[in-house]
């Protein structure tokens, strides 16, 4: 990053003439003109010695002010209103210095209204020359037409602009913008940068064949996937090429450059909205507290830790069984990475003992539990497996984290009407933690969100390895459907949830529309180097058509966010999971917890005569 900046620096310095010089020279031509004039041009030898001591004085001022507004070559790199406001009130300071001492003088060396009129002058030309300077020095680092590619760009918002100017700035970007693509119609026939707005998104295969150009790139940062598909499938039909800008959560603080400009990723065709975040809030609960975070190392863990790390907590505590995993996100959050640091815990939810120590040692505020098993068809045939991880491993960390502010589950939506194993179970966990909510009285609460993109074992993970192998790419069904968010998406939404979620809640995400699965494998199929087929293998055990967000009897309520649902969840006694037999038949387990899933009416925390069990306080 710093790399990058330094050659962005040397690439916009404007060169030149000194700005002393010019401003030394502005005074004189202002000065000189509002003089010769008043007296109309019939000076005397004193009022002509008297002219050049006010001159040589003006410049001095000017000069010494200067100083004081950094007026210097590195201050203002850009052509900016913090230098025309820099210049403007140097000017002003000098002509007001210049006056109260033309007045003080008997007799005046100038009349009065020279420092006055000389000063608007002298303003008008020294704006100028470093307008005129900016200009020539855009046209010197334009990128050579003889050897950049001509592009069109789509959108003229903030990074449609920040885009622009990078691309025009950068010699050896590669990129030439001939035109720009809008569909406001209050930017028709503006020019931006110079590059003129040439129509709307229906304009593009005109365009592209009335500028010649060969690529268009979609710098609109946060739009819909639904955008993103429209104008890729225009411009491919069109026959060019198609290029996307990051999203805002990707460029995090950084603008647009020209190195940011890539091909389109299945993310971009399938999401890419920015959350409206209440910062506040955020910081509120984060900043300045200590922050433990189950499954560090997993895809949402490690994406919890990068974006908590933002809001300074005091202490980021990342725990994870897996050694490698930790390493990865560790050097993610610090390029040393050399697993000394207490921050990164190896540890496993299934020994009780090492995570109520670990509680009482480094006592968190805030905990994120992430860990768990997510592999439906594995579950499935191993159901005790998520009965000791997903389930009593959950059940350990609830109960070592009696006494902590705030507890989040991360959830999924197949505990919404479950009918598989990682849906039966972390609807348990759901239950476990609204138990340990109305035990403790604190905000012990879950959010429910479906699939992520690009997680570890997601379904682009799998079409993506099936593609390198040459396919083909394998469907279960060709009308099954699935939620899909990604990573920032979910996690900027769940640290969200948690600043607004009541304990006892299950926070459900809104997702937008279900995307079918089959057209996620077509849109990553085009997308493929080589040519790759579809083949459909049928529905899983336990695996839905339509995945459902809200169970039976929730209610979609909004209060606080638009894409935040709360819903209630009946709290679970803990002492009905302890006797779960892990090692039984896995149709018996099943069975046992699909029961377990049901809420059973005065039983445990809904009765409202709750009782301790399992060492929860």
């Amino acid at each position: 990053m710093a790399e990058r900046d330094r050659n962005r620096a040397d690439t916009i310095r404007p060169g030149g003439v000194l700005p002393e010089l010019v401003d030394g020279a502005a005074w004189s031509v202002g000065l000189s003109a509002a003089v010769f004039t008043r007296y109309e041009f019939a000076l005397t030898a004193r009022q002509l010695t008297a002219t050049l001591v006010v001159i040589l004085a003006a410049c001095v001022l000017h000069a010494a002010i200067g100083r004081f507004h950094f007026l210097h070559p590195s201050r203002h790199r850009y052509a900016s209103f913090e230098e025309v406001r820099a210049v403007s009130l140097t000017v002003c300071m000098t002509a007001v210095l210049l006056l109260a001492g033309d007045l003080l003088v008997v007799p005046r060396p100038v009349p009065a209204s020279g420092p006055v009129v000389g000063g608007l002058i002298a303003l008008v030309v020294m704006l100028g020359v470093r307008c005129l300077q900016r200009a020539q020095h855009e046209r010197s680092v334009r990128p050579d037409p003889r050897v950049a590619v001509p592009v069109l760009l789509f959108g003229a918002g903030t990074a449609g602009h920040l885009l622009l100017r990078s691309l025009l700035s950068d010699r050896r970007g590669g990129y030439l913008p001939v035109g720009v693509i809008d569909d406001d119609p209050d930017k028709r026939h503006l020019r931006v940068h110079g590059v003129p707005v040439l129509g709307h998104r229906e304009n593009i295969p005109a365009v592209l064949e009335q500028t010649g150009a060969r690529v268009v790139i979609f710098s609109v940062s946060n739009a819909d996937a639904a955008l993103v598909r429209e104008i890729r499938a225009i411009t491919v039909a069109a026959g060019a090429e198609f290029r996307v800008v990051p999203s805002v959560s990707e460029l995090i603080s950084d603008d647009a450059q020209v190195t940011d400009v890539r091909e389109v990723q299945i993310t971009d065709l399938l999401g890419r909205r920015q959350i409206d975040t209440d910062l506040d809030s955020i910081a509120g609960y984060l900043t300045g507290k200590r922050v433990l975070v189950t499954g560090a190392g997993g895809s949402i863990g490690s994406e919890l830790c990068r974006q908590i790390s933002r809001y300074a907590p005091a202490e980021l505590m990342m725990l994870d069984r897996d050694e490698s995993a930790l390493h990865a996100v560790q050097l993610s959050l610090d390029k040393r990475a050399l697993l000394d640091d207490p921050s990164v815990i190896l540890a496993d939810l299934r020994d009780a003992a090492a995570i109520r120590a670990i509680f009482r040692a480094r006592r968190p505020q805030v905990v994120f539990h992430a860990a768990a098993l997510k592999h439906l068809p594995l579950l499935e045939r191993f159901p005790g497996e998520a009965v000791k991880t997903n389930i009593w491993g959950t059940l350990t960390v609830l109960e070592a984290a009696a006494g902590v502010e705030r507890f989040v589950n991360i959830s999924t939506d197949k505990a919404a009407n479950p009918c598989s194993v990682l849906g039966y179970s972390k609807r348990i966990t759901e239950r476990l933690t609204a138990y340990t909510a109305a035990v403790t009285g604190a905000s012990f609460l879950s959010v429910r969100f479906g699939n992520v993109l690009g997680s570890r074992g997601s379904v682009l993970t799998a079409f993506s390895a099936q593609i390198a192998a040459g396919g083909p790419l394998v469907v279960t069904h060709p009308d099954v459907t699935r939620y899909f968010m990604t990573i920032q998406e979910a996690v900027h939404l769940v640290i969200q949830a948690a600043a607004i979620g009541f304990g006892g809640e299950a926070l459900v995400l809104q997702m937008g529309e279900p995307v079918r699965i089959a057209e996620v494998a077509r849109q990553m199929a085009q997308l493929a180097p080589v040519p790759v087929g579809i083949n459909f293998s049928g529905l899983r055990p336990g695996e839905k058509l339509h995945e459902e967000l809200f169970g039976a009897g929730e209610i979609d309520r909004r209060p606080l966010h638009p894409l935040i649902s709360h819903v209630d969840v009946p709290g679970l006694d803990p002492a009905e999971v302890r006797f779960l037999d892990s090692h039984g038949e896995p149709a018996e387990i099943i069975a046992q917890l699909a029961g377990l899933c049901v809420a059973r009416h005065g039983a445990g925390a809904e009765s409202g005569a709750v009782e301790v069990h399992g060492g929860l306080r």
